[in-house]
């Protein structure tokens, strides 16, 4: 992979992926792509996440025990919420009753509710609802889904869609709208959820969050033009793109083969994932600041997490050719496996809670994040979606 001194201009980058899509050139990291890679073992990978997860669980014994940093916050969070995302992932490559227990437990002291109560439409509320439907989807018990389901019926009655305005609350939500319309085959589900996409897509900043001549999303309307990282670049934060990626991953995974809209979700998906190669560090990890490495360059979890989880999930669904993916994502696991991981299960190279690349500075290995559940969690769904993959390997991955 090249590693990028010299700034990379929007045009520049923009034709290489132009004429990527188009078929008629690959840009000169594919051909270091297509080298072979080896897949890690299975247990290999079993061994980091169980590790790291039970850091956490025997850290965090009472599952409605309070959140305290700058002030106490109740764990029903969104941060907790993306911890939960992870471990019903591993649950379902590892089902240990304690997995299934632990989430039931993290429910059942929350009363099934969310944070600020159903009125909330703020998606970082409502991301407990993913694992309170997966709970559901496992034993259908109706307070499982009473809380989540209100929360969203309230925002169908209402014409408002502008409510994400921060590109992270893709992730949170859409996977709940999704789930929501596949459970009870309503489309007015499906239809709200594309509404508020749009609107972020192609409305929130002035023009949208997403920018077709990169592929990528700003974080929020404080990040659109005129506003520049150091060397003059846009402003492309790593874990936001992430949760963008991740949530089309999440929702994609739920909606039927004839959802309406579905294929507008894959495109935005393919065209993420096209964007992201050439942006990976020589190490293996991205950058905080995805076309800025001079900002805060270093070593980062969570957002090389997401970008595997993503990438992992493509090949899984037969979207990515596995010899341009497959040595991405490894040398990315590889590098978060063995520089991230402390030998208790704790996790260095987190980037804390914020929206932009000098927030929770410096990441450092023994740095330690405001919160650590969510970049646990990232670990997690990159870890089981790659486990799945060395499974059953596509035919490129065998030779």
């Amino acid at each position: 992979m090249h590693s990028f001194s010299a700034p990379i201009t929007r045009r520049t980058f923009a034709q290489s992926l132009g004429l990527l899509g188009a078929g008629l050139l690959l840009p000169d990291w594919a051909g270091a792509a297509q080298q072979p890679a080896k897949l890690p073992r299975k247990k290999d990978i079993l061994k980091v996440l169980t590790l790291t997860n039970g850091y956490f669980m025997q850290k965090w014994p009472d599952t409605g025990k309070e959140i305290v940093t700058n002030k106490a916050r109740p764990s029903n969070i969104w941060t907790r919420a993306v911890y939960y995302e992870g471990l019903m992932a591993l649950y379902g490559v590892d089902k240990q009753k304690r997995y299934y227990d632990y989430a039931v437990d993290w429910g059942q002291k929350h009363q099934w509710g969310l944070n600020r109560g159903v009125e909330t439409r703020n998606a970082d509320n409502q991301c407990c609802g993913q694992t309170y439907l997966d709970l559901h989807a496992i034993d259908p018990q109706p307070e499982r889904v009473r809380d989540i389901k209100a929360s969203i019926d309230r925002m169908l009655q209402t014409e408002q869609v502008d409510d994400w305005w921060w590109i992270d609350a893709l992730q949170m939500a859409m996977p709940v709208f999704a789930r929501l319309g596949v459970m009870y085959q309503d489309e007015r589900y499906f239809e709200k959820m594309f509404q508020l996409y749009d609107y972020a897509k192609t409305r929130h900043g002035g023009n949208g969050l997403f920018n077709p001549e990169d592929n990528l999303w700003w974080r929020d309307k404080d990040f659109v033009p005129p506003y520049k990282e150091p060397n003059g670049e846009d402003c492309y934060w790593s874990r936001g793109n992430g949760w963008v990626v991740a949530a089309m991953v999440r929702t994609l995974s739920i909606l039927p083969p004839n959802a309406p809209h579905r294929a507008e979700y894959q495109q935005m998906y393919l065209r993420m994932v096209q964007a992201l190669p050439r942006l990976q560090r020589p190490d293996g990890y991205w950058n905080v600041s995805l076309h800025d490495p001079t900002h805060f360059g270093g070593k980062e979890l969570t957002g090389t997490a997401l970008f595997v989880y993503g990438m992992a999930w493509g090949i899984n669904q037969g979207l990515l050719d596995a010899k341009q993916y497959l040595p991405i994502i490894t040398k990315a696991w590889t590098a978060l496996a063995s520089e991230c991981v402390h030998k208790d299960g704790f996790l260095g190279y987190v980037q804390g809670t914020g929206k932009e690349p000098k927030d929770g500075q410096p990441v450092t290995y023994d740095s330690r994040p405001d919160f650590e559940d969510y970049g646990l969690g990232c670990l997690l769904l990159a870890g089981t979606e790659l486990y799945k993959l060395v499974d059953n390997p596509p035919a490129a991955a065998k030779s």
